[in-house]
């Protein structure tokens, strides 16, 4: 019976971006999660006694600021080494831009693929061969899988490779390929990388994303992982989810329909949040707040954001491990649209008014100035990518909304609706 690990996708010491802005956010911890997930792999491989580790591109996240980065990982690769566990790794698109990488030299039991053809590496003591080719650029958009030798019957084969298959949404088009590409090398398993959401692309042969060590922001929510395979007599017999992150992402929907005063939504705020934890298990929960559904306190809420957003995050703070990393008001007024319109009102003129910019897109922009200054004024939880219509014109859509909705809220609460 032989084990072996399979992950991609570390992004060993990324860097935090825009993190800065949260006084009360987790920084030391947020800045070493990558490292620690990583401790945690090599605990994974000395206590299933793998016979090697698959690392299937983006090791690194571009050039290091420092040398402690290899540093680490050469630390790392010894404890493997002691144990004689060997560790096969292909370069992918932040690797490549790395120009420190390029110069490190690698333990005695790390091989690095070529970048300039695909190579394979027999291991014959355990009658295995790993097929793979690293990048030689950031961006490598040809199809590398072709030139990938065809499957010795003699060996149990694994092709390794960083790619985006046949394109995934948030991810650029690398390498691309499609499955039928990689299955008609005869392989017995494919180990791919670049794509951060585990994926099992095909069962016959395996084919499988296994998807990020450790989510390093918002768009990397949910539990991360490695894949453990076992192979018995040359034929896959497990494939086991490994998760390994110590810092869980998370984005929660809830849903305030029907919620009349703040008590209420306080109350179903913490259940909310125990909920997200509880899923996470012992983990530290940095987590999205949404606020979403047709409402009685949707008036309170927006003209009381800032207040209200203080008092949830009492809450978190209350309940240990949760860090907000932003709470967002999504919630509507359950007021007849066609009413508030129709009329010969205050609101109804301005709603117009507000109907005009979407018409307008210039009339946006010359907003921009005076939105920024505002902006500089506003806590990080009200601040967002939409904010700026000058930067995001398509979202102008989303701005105008808000305008709408925040309108429709004070007024409300003014008595002007009636």
């Amino acid at each position: 019976m032989i084990k072996f690990l399979h992950t991609a996708d570390i992004h060993l010491d990324s860097p935090l971006k825009g993190l800065e802005v949260h006084e009360e956010a987790p920084l030391e911890e947020l800045r070493g999660a990558t490292r620690r997930a990583f401790d945690k792999l090599i605990e994974l491989a000395l206590e299933k006694e793998v016979s090697f580790i698959l690392i299937a591109g983006d090791l690194y996240d571009g050039d290091w600021k420092d040398y402690n980065t290899g540093l680490f990982f050469a630390s790392r690769m010894g404890r493997l080494d002691q144990a004689g566990i060997k560790v096969f790794i292909v370069s992918g698109n932040h690797d490549a831009a790395s120009q420190i990488t390029k110069t490190m030299p690698l333990p005695d039991n790390v091989v690095l693929f070529s970048s300039k053809q695909p190579q394979s590496v027999k291991l014959d003591e355990i009658d295995f061969a790993i097929h793979g080719q690293s990048y030689s650029s950031r961006a490598v958009t040809d199809n590398l899988a072709e030139k990938y030798p065809p499957c010795d019957p003699n060996y149990f084969n694994i092709g390794l490779l960083h790619t985006s298959l046949t394109g995934r949404e948030g991810h650029e088009n690398y390498v691309p390929c499609s499955p039928d590409d990689l299955i008609s090398k005869g392989y017995d398993y494919w180990a791919l990388g670049h794509i951060h959401k585990r994926e099992v692309v095909c069962k016959d042969p395996m084919i499988i994303f296994p998807g990020n060590l450790q989510g390093r922001h918002i768009k990397e929510t949910g539990a991360k992982s490695a894949t453990l395979v076992t192979v018995d007599n040359g034929r896959i017999s497990a494939v086991e989810e490994c998760e390994l992150d110590v810092l869980r992402w998370s984005l929660c929907h809830l849903d305030l329909t029907g919620c009349e005063c703040k008590e209420t939504l306080y109350e179903m705020v913490r259940s909310a949040l125990e909920k997200e934890r509880s899923l996470a298990g012992n983990k530290t929960l940095a987590l999205r707040l949404l606020l979403e559904g047709s409402c009685p306190v949707h008036a309170e809420l927006h003209v009381q954001s800032l207040q209200i957003s203080e008092e949830i995050r009492g809450i978190a703070a209350s309940l240990e491990s949760i860090w907000l990393e932003k709470i967002k008001f999504r919630t509507s007024h359950n007021l007849n649209r066609e009413e508030l319109t129709g009329g010969n009102n205050p609101l109804s003129e301005l709603l117009a008014a507000v109907d005009k910019l979407d018409s307008d897109a210039s009339v946006l922009t010359t907003l921009t100035h005076n939105l920024a200054n505002l902006k500089a004024k506003l806590p990080a939880e009200l601040i967002d990518e939409t904010f700026s219509p000058e930067s995001r014109p398509h979202k102008s859509g989303e701005l105008q909304s808000e305008v709408k909705e925040l309108l429709i809220a004070k007024l409300i609460q003014l008595g002007g609706a009636t």
